[in-house]
This record gives C-alpha cells, sequence and structure tokens, in this order.
C-alpha cells in the first residue's frame, strides 16, 4: 500500500511541473526522452548511439538530441556515460566480479577504456574505488 501510495504522489508531483522543468522526472513525461532513458536504464551494456536509440524510440538522431538534451540537460551520451559508470560502481560494491567482467557489463569492450572512464568520473581507478568503499562500510 505504501509503494501505491508513493507512485502515486510521484505521478502527482511529475503532472504538476511547470512546462519548462528540466530533470530526469520532466524527461518521464517528455515520450522520446523517457523511452530513451528506459532504453540506457534496462541495457546499459548495448553499444548505444544517438542513431541506434532514436531509430527505437521512432524519431530522427537530431530530434532526440535536442529533445533529450532540453529536458535532461546534457547529451544522451553523456548521459548513459554517466549510468554505465553509476551501475559499475554498485557492481563493483557488491559483488565480487573482476573489474573486467564489470567493465563487460556496462558496455566497455576494453577494460582499459573502462579504468580510464572510471577514473574520469570517480577520480580513482576502479580497483583502488572498490578498496576504499569496502574499508568504509566495514
Amino acid at each position: 500500500m505504501a509503494e501505491l501510495m508513493f507512485l502515486e504522489s510521484l505521478r502527482g508531483y511529475i503532472r504538476a511541473l511547470p512546462e519548462d522543468a528540466t530533470g530526469w522526472l520532466a524527461a518521464l513525461r517528455d515520450p522520446l526522452a523517457s523511452k530513451a532513458l528506459c532504453l540506457m536504464h534496462e541495457s546499459p551494456h548495448i553499444e548505444w548511439t544517438v542513431e541506434a536509440m532514436a531509430e527505437r524510440v521512432a524519431c530522427s538522431r537530431s530530434l532526440l538530441a535536442e529533445r533529450f538534451k532540453a529536458v535532461i540537460g546534457e547529451a544522451p551520451m553523456h548521459y548513459l556515460a554517466r549510468v554505465r559508470m553509476q551501475h559499475a560502481a554498485r557492481r563493483l560494491s557488491d559483488s565480487r566480479c573482476s573489474v573486467e567482467a564489470v567493465a563487460d557489463e556496462v558496455g566497455y569492450t576494453s577494460p582499459a577504456a573502462f579504468q580510464r572512464a572510471f577514473k574520469r568520473c570517480f577520480g580513482v581507478p576502479p580497483g583502488t574505488w572498490r578498496r576504499e568503499t569496502r574499508e568504509r562500510h566495514h
């Protein structure tokens, strides 16, 4: 019951947002941006391009890129990179999977590219991040 009340409250909040609102919640009411968000969150490991996402949401690449940036505030591929890094950080702290396995899970075919992207995002390599996170939680 509490979950249903929460969802109904969230729906009401989203409907009440101003027309020019931006951000993740505002994107949920935009048909193109919300579909692209679903694709990215459901399958971050896929080698997405804006063109491939646009094809799946039935619009042009330029329209999707424009709408996504207007509503979310960043380009689709930048958003996807953040989603991948957040997923990777969770997997590194929740599992004993190797860094290479986590890289593959989030769509990086090169562990070196994953490690560079992770360090750019979090300031430390994935192995160091995993160790420090575990030390903080124990």
